[in-house]
């Protein structure tokens, strides 16, 4: 069966503290990880015929995400590293009694030593300071951040670790983004901790990515999240005032609610709330997504939006940092353009912003790729939010990223080149890993 490979995987290069041997470790324990059967998706074989804004919406929603939606939410969209870092370190320096950070991929860099000096200060002034990595995503964190950590008196934990006794749940990673400090303020999205995320999502070579940041009732179930995985990587529960403290007056108007998916402990909450949000559209879909590699019932559910006179347009990178993934999604284009589903390929930078807008009113953002990785394999969460002027937000967003696109049409794809026809046959074994 395929060789597994996590996405924003780290590459060894010449510099880097963590040697090249971990790395080629992390990648044999993950090929043997995903050495069995490969995981999918239970089949959603019917969907209710439901509308945004009918009474049975919400709570549909929140009984197949397993999460409620709350409302008096303030939701700020971040785009990109140049508004991102900032109001994460902002959040993190004025921390009073805990933080809890969840990333999946860390390496050197500016913002990272800005990041691990900021949460140390935190740490040596008494804040209790919570890190969790990923063993793999994690792999090409310099050996000097974690000592600065671990020396200031922050928990530093690796969830999953790779060796010769987690190869059975080294498919299975962590790939949640999460920042929560006290209990009130949260972070989440698809950014890294990178060099390639600084700027603003226009420069090639680096990353455009959207995040949020977020205060309310809703912070409560990032924290949820969070505690969730921290539980399983050290068998320690979170609790009290100082992680879930008591509600404050309403922060804003949006209702929101905290999708997580965890495939490894049988829950698909994430591939449920998108195809409903999908089935229920009646004007837009605007979709912003890295790895586009729907499976048939999601690619039928956006074709029948289509047919029903929804506009259905999808953002996708022109280059990517894995065009295996590419090749396996571009592949599958052909039946969308047909159906009049249009497809843009972001050419400014490195694509990774993981968004989607319906109706101008329901909106996610998060770390979930439209894939069967992010379904079915690794642990994910994505913030919806139910906000005319959120949705606004990112529907302007996704118009002036398409300023700095390519339309593809279906006779341009027939005419791609033989090697990309090639590649496309060679990646299909692989669909199911991606």
């Amino acid at each position: 069966m395929p060789v597994t490979l996590a996405y924003d995987a780290p590459h060894a290069r010449p510099g880097r503290r963590a040697p090249a041997a971990r790395a080629l470790l992390g990648l044999a324990l993950l090929a043997l990880g995903g050495a069995g059967c490969a995981t999918r998706v239970h089949p959603h074989l019917a969907l209710p015929p439901l509308a945004l804004g009918e009474p049975s919406f919400f709570p549909t929603l929140e009984a197949y995400a397993g999460a409620p939606i709350v409302g008096g939410n303030r939701v700020d969209i971040l785009l990109n590293g140049e508004e991102i870092f900032p109001a994460l370190l902002e959040a993190i320096r004025g921390a009073r009694q805990t933080i809890t950070y969840a990333q999946y991929y860390w390496e050197d860099g500016p913002v990272a030593r800005d990041l691990a000096e900021a949460l140390a200060e935190r740490c040596r002034a008494g804040v209790g300071v919570n890190v969790l990595l990923d063993a793999f995503g994690a792999l090409g964190m310099p050996d000097e951040h974690r000592a600065l950590l671990e020396r200031a008196g922050c928990h530093v934990v690796f969830f999953r670790p790779l060796g010769p006794f987690g190869w059975p749940r080294a498919n299975h990673r962590n790939h949640r983004r999460i920042l929560v400090v006290d209990g009130r303020v949260g972070f989440t999205g698809g950014s890294g901790v990178s060099r390639k995320w600084m700027g603003n999502g226009r420069t090639p070579g680096h990353w455009r990515d959207t995040d949020v940041r977020v205060e309310g009732p809703v912070v409560e179930y990032l924290q949820g999240a969070f505690a969730e995985n921290w539980l399983e990587a050290t068998g320690m529960v979170l609790g009290g005032e100082a992680y879930f403290p008591r509600p404050q007056p309403r922060a804003g108007d949006a209702y929101a609610q905290v999708v997580r998916s965890s495939p490894a402990g049988g829950g698909y909450a994430l591939y449920t709330t998108f195809l409903l949000a999908i089935s229920a559209a009646r004007r837009s879909i605007l979709i912003t997504n890295p790895y586009f590699v729907p499976d048939a019932p999601m690619a039928d559910a956006l074709v029948a939006a289509v047919r029903r006179g929804v506009r259905v347009a999808v953002l996708v990178p022109g280059r990517i940092d894995h065009n295996l993934v590419r090749q396996v999604s571009r592949g599958a284009f052909g039946r969308m353009l047909r159906a009049g589903v249009e497809i843009y390929e972001y050419r400014a930078a490195l694509l990774h912003a993981k968004t989607m807008v319906v109706d101008g009113v329901w909106a996610t953002v998060g770390s979930a790729n439209l894939d069967n990785r992010s379904f079915a394999l690794n642990d994910e969460l994505n913030l919806v939010v139910y906000s005319p002027a959120v949705a606004r937000r990112l529907e302007a967003v996704f118009a002036e990223d398409c300023r700095y696109a390519d339309r593809l049409d279906y006779r341009r794809w027939r005419r791609r080149g033989l090697v990309d026809r090639m590649l496309e046959l060679l990646a299909l074994p692989l669909r199911d890993q991606l």
